[in-house]
């Protein structure tokens, strides 16, 4: 019966580990990546849509990103909506694609991405954090309407502990650090 107190746990850490991810994928790091403007929306014939949503994105070389739209109207509103998001680069529009070249980072802009690192990075702990808390309660609540025994009740605090050494220590550490490293030396690290 704890189990699935567990299992849900697991579950909504895993999606917690999986949108910190696409927080920090988002984050530039002076090398190209189709991941920098998967987030941006624009309004195109009166809907918000993703840039992959109306064109492919290519990665011509380390500092290019290339979005070449399947309508040819679409190069208006795409231009308009990356000049308009947090992503820092003016874009150029040729006559079928539109061109994003990274410029190199900054001591100070590397500093300023880690600072934002650590803040979404504390996010996902005090997310993770939340969804042990909320374990915790729930099997505390069936200790105390003794629907499971007290040997059961230590078990699953033990295991909801583990789980969150797991994924805090390991699953949100690890992709901090990864893209620590991507910030700091964004030509030595791919993929």
């Amino acid at each position: 019966m704890y189990q699935d107190v567990i299992k849900g746990m697991r579950a909504k850490m895993d999606k917690t580990a999986e949108h910190f991810k696409g927080e920090i994928a988002s984050l530039r790091t002076g090398r190209a990546s189709p991941s920098l403007v998967d987030g941006i929306k624009v309004e195109y014939f009166g809907q918000m849509l993703a840039i992959n949503a109306l064109g492919t994105i290519s990665i011509p070389s380390p500092q290019t990103i290339v979005i070449q739209p399947w309508d040819k109207n679409a190069l208006e509103p795409i231009q308009k909506a990356i000049l308009q998001s947090q992503l820092g680069i003016a874009p150029i529009a040729d006559k079928d694609a539109i061109r994003l070249t990274l410029p190199s980072l900054t001591e100070e802009r590397r500093n300023s991405l880690i600072k934002l690192l650590d803040q979404k990075t504390e996010e996902a702990r005090i997310a993770l954090r939340q969804e042990r808390e909320d374990a915790l309660r729930k099997i505390q609540k069936m200790k105390e309407e003794e629907t499971i025994r007290e040997d059961d009740f230590f078990r699953a605090k033990s295991e909801i502990q583990k789980s969150m050494d797991e994924y805090s220590a390991q699953k949100i550490k690890a992709l901090r650090d990864k893209k620590e490293q991507e910030i700091l030396h964004p030509h030595t690290n791919r993929g």
